[in-house]
């Protein structure tokens, strides 16, 4: 079968560092299904993993872990799919990718994917769906139908792929949503994706949310820098407020006051948690994508994607990495066909 995949970890901008080849296809037994790739999308954990580092792989290497396909084949002990099923699933960082024409994925991983969208719209979702209802509505103490009624979230970075759908999950549970941005066309994302406000997250926060009318805020997602706006969102926090964080800080972070004087809570997200550590609760995450399935199918939420680059293969791969590196990316880009 065709994939993408590397055996040195370069830069981007080498030819290199992403190269296509030919290999085994799977065979599903016991949990797992065969999935037939048929779109993908690329996150930040793709570039992190791809990143230059001295190590070589003594066999290619496939990275992936936001996809959309059909079932092939089931393993024996599957349950509640069948071939032919169109499903949508981020997979397991321990295993390979989906950046191959064929996948093998933990069934319970798994959701039958949107009927109301595309594969190359499915694909854009399930990483980025999941991190946000994990971090709002599990590892945060909010309903997902009535949980922010009455209260303010912050979205640091919302014109991201988390961002982009963290916004419209909040706003369906409630939440006055503000969102971060600093250019006119992530302003205008984050407004279309339903924040009620956007603020410069290149100026301070704290007076441009007082001009907005928010001496203090209920609970934050910070998407992009832990470090830069720890103590900003220490002081912007209510007491007994709450802050959602998905990225690893580059030093120690000062968790006492006014963190600890003002009790507010902190939460760390981290999507593949349940899967590397096979949790007995990992079956959480197909649930989680089938009810974000019938949210879509009812029109409630749309879709995060801006652009699919097609085929799906090293240079485009590539490319895709390039642009997230970039730090300048809108929502999602996909990678559809072989």
């Amino acid at each position: 079968m065709k994939a993408v995949a590397l055996t040195r970890y370069l830069p981007i901008d080498d030819p290199e560092s992403l190269v296509d080849v030919e290999l085994p296809r799977p065979v599903a037994s016991a949990h797992d299904l065969l999935v037939r790739v048929e779109a993908v999308s690329v996150n930040p954990v793709d570039t992190k993993i791809r990143s230059p580092k001295p190590q070589v792989e003594a066999q290619p290497k496939v990275l992936g872990y936001d996809a959309a396909g059909t079932v092939e084949a089931i393993g024996e002990s599957v349950t509640g799919f069948k071939p032919g099923d169109r499903v949508y699933y981020a997979g397991d960082v321990t295993r390979a990718g989906s950046n191959a024409e064929y996948q093998l994925v933990d069934a319970c991983l798994v959701g039958h994917a949107p009927q109301s969208l595309d594969l190359a719209d499915a694909a854009a979702l399930p990483l980025t769906a999941i991190t946000v209802w994990e971090l709002l509505f599990q590892r945060m103490p909010f309903d997902s139908e009535h949980g922010g009624e009455g209260k303010s979230l912050l979205v640091i970075a919302g014109a991201g792929g988390v961002g982009s759908i963290a916004i419209q999950l909040a706003r369906r549970a409630g939440f006055t949503v503000i969102a971060t941005a600093s250019r006119p066309e992530t302003i205008e994302w984050c407004r279309t994706m339903g924040a009620q406000h956007v603020i410069n997250h290149r100026e301070p926060l704290a007076p441009q949310l007082a001009a907005l009318g928010f001496t203090q805020i209920d609970a934050a997602i910070n998407l992009a820098d832990t470090d830069r706006y720890w103590e900003t969102l220490g002081e912007l926090l209510a007491p007994q407020g709450h802050v959602g964080l998905i990225v690893e800080p580059s030093g120690m972070l000062k968790i006492g006051d006014p963190y600890k004087a003002k009790c507010i809570g902190i939460h760390w997200e981290m999507m593949f948690a349940r899967p590397r550590f096979k949790t007995p609760d990992q079956a959480e995450q197909g649930r989680i994508l089938e009810r974000v399935a019938a949210l879509f199918d009812a029109g409630e939420l749309r879709s995060t994607r801006t652009e699919t680059l097609t085929p799906i293969n090293a240079a485009n791969l590539r490319e895709a990495h390039r642009r997230l590196e970039s730090g300048t990316s809108i929502g999602k880009l996909t990678l559809a066909g072989w």
